[in-house]
């Protein structure tokens, strides 16, 4: 016969306190974390100046740790190399744009026709380009990544989901893939800078370029995409 079960602990008996499981950071993990939150503040404000007192080519991990009084490891070890910390540079921009046109006013925002919302997506994202055009080129990735990172994904799966409310019968991949060569930086770069082409004249042919695409008329000739400020990304 089995040995019989201990009894059951009268209701007046104290049981052992269960330990609680710790579901958030720890206070010294916090600290941890704002620590490095105000370290990579501190490098993102050294390399932003630099990149204004002598441009985005020039700037080097080394430049950027000796402006930040830091060692140079402490640099790699936040961003991984020059592009990424270029990228991080261009980060608070790119957010800007990205909430813009995710949930701005429209046309570049929803509550627009998706025909309108193409025309100023491809209107705002040159105005873009222009503005952040050296570091843009300067944080340029290599073949192998150049159609990867996570904004240009973004944006190219914007681009699909308002061409497939178009034009649903075509093939919206690669019709994108067009429209966003049309927005690479090194375009914009070579046709304002060694062709002189205004930007009124890329927003122009960005428009034509959709009507085309999408087998839509253009708005009249002349009129200028007229977008809202950008809209302010939580923290």
């Amino acid at each position: 016969m089995s040995a019989s079960l201990p009894p059951i602990p009268e209701p007046h008996e104290s049981l052992e306190s269960p330990e609680l499981l710790e579901l958030g950071p720890s206070v010294e993990e916090q600290c941890l974390r704002a620590d490095a939150a105000r370290n990579r503040a501190r490098l993102l404000e050294a390399a932003a100046r630099l990149v204004a007192e002598h441009g985005a080519a020039t700037l080097t991990m080394e430049a950027v740790a000796a402006a930040a009084s830091v060692g140079k490891g402490t640099v790699f070890r936040r961003f991984g190399d020059r592009v990424g910390l270029l990228t991080a540079l261009l980060d608070h921009s790119e957010k800007k744009f990205q909430a813009a046109f995710l949930g701005g006013p429209p046309p570049l925002g929803p509550g627009a026709p998706p025909v309108e919302r193409l025309r100023a997506f491809g209107c705002a994202s040159l105005r873009w380009s222009v503005e952040q055009l050296e570091l843009q080129l300067a944080a340029e990735r290599g073949p192998d990544r150049r159609y990867t990172p996570p904004p240009r994904l973004l944006r190219n799966g914007h681009l699909i989901m308002l061409l497939r409310q178009v034009v649903p019968d075509a093939d919206c991949e690669l019709l994108a893939q067009t429209l966003m060569g049309y927005l690479d930086p090194a375009l914009v770069h070579h046709l304002t800078k060694n062709c002189g082409m205004p930007l009124d004249r890329l927003e122009a042919g960005w428009i034509d370029l959709v009507a085309r695409l999408t087998r839509t008329d253009p708005p009249p000739t002349g009129l200028r995409i007229e977008l809202a400020p950008a809209v302010e990304p939580p923290c």
